[in-house]
């Protein structure tokens, strides 16, 4: 994986050339004071809230003790976020625009790893503020911010990035509609369910129509286009059978590989699980059978299996030791 790879899958350099088949979306330039506070290990309370000064008086109202002030030790002092008045009206006016609820992510991430804690473990965000909570929670945000080219081959000088925060209209997207294309030299050599979680009988049925309409999407749409011969595609197939872009990732170890490693793709081995080269997840997830037991049961990590045996052989010892010990 190249560095430059990794710049043009940069969501502000790859949506004007596939605008209208993906989500519509803003792209606004972020200040260098709002990366620092981004990258500060501070407080993850900002300013800002909409809801801050009601729920204040709210709680004076309810109560008449005096206002305890928690810290971790005595020596703690109280953080005051930062203000940031004229992007936070940018971002509210693109909000607005974009019908009061947004997707964000960086130039490459999303925050998906800070779903957690958002309300209703959602990534929708309707102000700055919620916005910041999920970036400052985010190690994807982070890496997007501290680390772009980690995983690049090339010794050439880091490429100047412009930190861009991307709002995306808010899309009600079903987990079992998304996935994820692997492209080689221009062609579709893999395709993965994008949850690898979850075995969806509906995609098991259409896999073949499903695999069909990806793959005529790419031919018509993708295909040549992008600046890049290797690169993996996200896209969606909606309930009308549309195929819609999500997303560009560089062809490398930063991109989650799914139901794939890594090593089948680069080399091209054991690629096509069945004539659509398309894999889904096995049916045993539906009775959320641990990783770890499948592993063993089809001999797929022979390291697993020798720690399963090793511990059994030591259990079988003590037995016996405490039968030998008596009462």
């Amino acid at each position: 994986m190249k560095k430059e790879q990794v710049v043009n899958c940069q969501f502000s350099v790859w949506y004007p050339l596939f605008k209208k088949h993906t989500i519509k979306s803003l792209v606004l330039p972020i200040p260098q004071n709002v990366i620092d506070y981004l990258l500060d290990d501070g407080t993850l309370v900002v300013s800002g809230s909409e809801n801050n000064s009601s729920q204040t008086q709210t709680n004076n109202s309810d109560s008449d003790e005096e206002d305890i002030q928690w810290t971790d030790d005595e020596t703690t002092t109280a953080v005051t976020a930062p203000e940031f008045p004229e992007f936070k009206i940018r971002v509210q006016e693109a909000i607005n625009v974009l019908g009061g609820c947004v997707f964000p992510k960086l130039n490459w991430s999303a925050p998906r790893d800070a779903n957690w804690i958002a309300l209703n473990s959602s990534l929708q965000c309707q102000s700055l503020c919620d916005i910041f909570l999920l970036f400052k929670s985010s190690d994807f945000i982070t890496h997007d911010l501290t680390q772009p080219f980690l995983h690049c081959s090339d010794d050439s000088p880091d490429p100047t990035i412009n930190y861009e925060l991307v709002l995306r209209k808010w899309s009600e997207l079903i987990p079992g509609a998304e996935f994820r294309c692997f492209v080689k030299e221009n062609k579709v050599i893999a395709i993965s369910q994008r949850d690898y979680t979850q075995h969806y009988q509906h995609i098991a049925k259409q896999e073949d129509s499903i695999s069909s309409a990806i793959l005529e999407f790419f031919r018509d749409h993708i295909q040549y286009q992008f600046p890049d011969e290797d690169f993996v595609l996200d896209v969606y197939r909606d309930s009308s059978g549309r195929v819609w872009l999500i997303d560009f990732n560089p062809f490398g170890e930063v991109t989650g590989s799914l139901l794939f490693t890594w090593e089948e793709l680069t080399s091209g081995k054991n690629l096509t699980a069945n004539q659509t080269g398309m894999r889904i997840p096995s049916p045993c997830l539906s009775y959320r059978i641990p990783r770890d037991f499948l592993d063993l049961t089809t001999g797929e990590d022979a390291y697993k299996l020798i720690d399963f045996l090793k511990l059994k052989g030591q259990q079988e010892e003590e037995e016996s030791d405490e039968e030998g010990e008596g009462p």
